[in-house]
């Protein structure tokens, strides 16, 4: 079948959608060839836009009508859901969303670690519904009013009257008042389970509202954080990612730690109040002069995990590392297997990325003996695991 929109020709054809895939698209094949679809279920039949077909082996695209619907299809809470980049799963609910969230883990594990995982991706506090939880957000102005990426591409969608419905609302006027007059504006919020939050305000580069740092908070303890800086972006993530860490590490009085990619100290602070002699490693100059000052008695280096780890010749009863998207990688996970730690635990926001960094740790005889994975980005298709590897018996 071709149809035509805005005079350009557009293939759309009907598809029976097979398992979910990483990256929120579930797999049809077309004659043969792979074609990932955006906005569907399993076991739907849906006709399909292709959007994307410029690789020989697979295709992209989007669904726009749905025939025969799961029943755990919902009507997207946001009138731009199937535009934007930014959410892929509002028309399923958020209950399904952990099950297939779990199914990708599931078989990232198992296709490129050869691990059996049966965990479940668990809810945290502050978004029971999967709305309003985004502390952090870069918005492109479009004709003076917020605006997010198209879906792979760099078009920008205006945002719904009344904001975008997962950003947290203590920083939904910010948005609208800031793009009023930039070209891109970044609002960050922090307290927000308080009922004081903190919004800061970055437009085109310069502070216009808010302080340049912000308080963060885990349990009693508090962290000073950048406003454009790295902090989780879920009101609950830190706090369920920091218990997981700790109790997976069961760290001693006096040990030793590294805490690696360690942004502005949140496990070494957590860490170093059990008694725990922490150093810590991160690229940003900022983040280690406020890990300095959130972690007095730690050491914090600035530099690039994969050059100043091998340097330090350091010995560690544990390791933390909480790596970007594209994880660890080789170099690194053989650094910290050489420091002989007794536990390591590893923060990962993609489970492809994580699955290659535990085959890697297996290699250089580390195994995982626990693996939680938490719904800390609802609507989305990411999800943050913590798994906490010892040495093979």
């Amino acid at each position: 079948m071709q149809v035509s929109v805005d005079a350009t020709p557009v293939e759309e054809f009907d598809l029976v959608m097979g398992n979910i895939a990483h990256g929120g698209y579930c797999v049809a094949r077309l004659d043969g060839r792979v074609v990932f679809v955006r906005g569907t279920l399993p076991g739907e039949t849906v006709r399909v836009r292709l959007t994307d077909t410029s690789k020989a082996s697979h295709w992209f695209g989007q669904a726009v009508e749905v025939i025969s619907a799961d029943p755990h299809r919902v009507d997207p809470p946001c009138p731009v859901a199937g535009e934007c980049g930014g959410c892929d799963f509002q028309h399923v609910d958020i209950e399904f969303q952990r099950e297939l969230k779990q199914r990708v883990v599931a078989e990232q594990l198992s296709r490129i670690a050869g691990i059996t995982w049966t965990g479940s991706v668990e809810a945290v506090e502050g978004s029971s519904d999967g709305l309003g939880w985004r502390t952090r957000m870069q918005y492109r102005s479009i004709k003076g009013r917020p605006g997010l990426r198209r879906h792979r591409s760099h078009d920008v969608v205006e945002v719904p009257d009344g904001g975008c419905p997962i950003a947290h609302p203590a920083g939904r006027d910010a948005a609208e008042a800031a793009c009023r007059g930039c070209e891109q504006a970044i609002v960050m919020v922090t307290n927000c389970l308080t009922d004081n939050p903190e919004v800061s305000v970055i437009a085109d580069g310069q502070l216009i509202a808010g302080g340049e740092t912000m308080t963060a908070q885990v349990g009693q303890r508090r962290w000073k954080v950048g406003a454009g800086g790295f902090w989780q972006v879920h009101p609950g993530a830190a706090e369920a990612l920091a218990d997981a860490v700790v109790a997976g590490l069961d760290p001693h009085q006096g040990d030793e730690a590294l805490d690696l990619y360690c942004g502005v100290g949140l496990f070494a602070g957590l860490l170093a109040d059990r008694g725990v002699r922490v150093r810590g490693i991160e690229v940003s100059r900022q983040a280690v002069a406020l890990a300095r000052r959130n972690v007095p008695g730690g050491r914090f280096v600035a530099g690039r995990v994969e050059r100043v780890l091998p340097r330090m010749k350091a010995k560690a009863n544990l390791v933390v590392l909480d790596p970007p998207r594209k994880g660890a990688g080789k170099a690194v996970v053989q650094a910290v297997t050489r420091t002989s730690p007794r536990a390591i635990a590893h923060v990962a926001c993609d489970p492809a990325a994580l699955a290659r960094d535990l085959h890697l740790f297996e290699i250089n005889g580390y195994v995982p003996r626990s693996i939680r994975c938490f719904d800390v980005f609802p609507m989305t298709h990411h999800v943050e695991a913590v798994a906490i590897l010892k040495p093979k018996v």
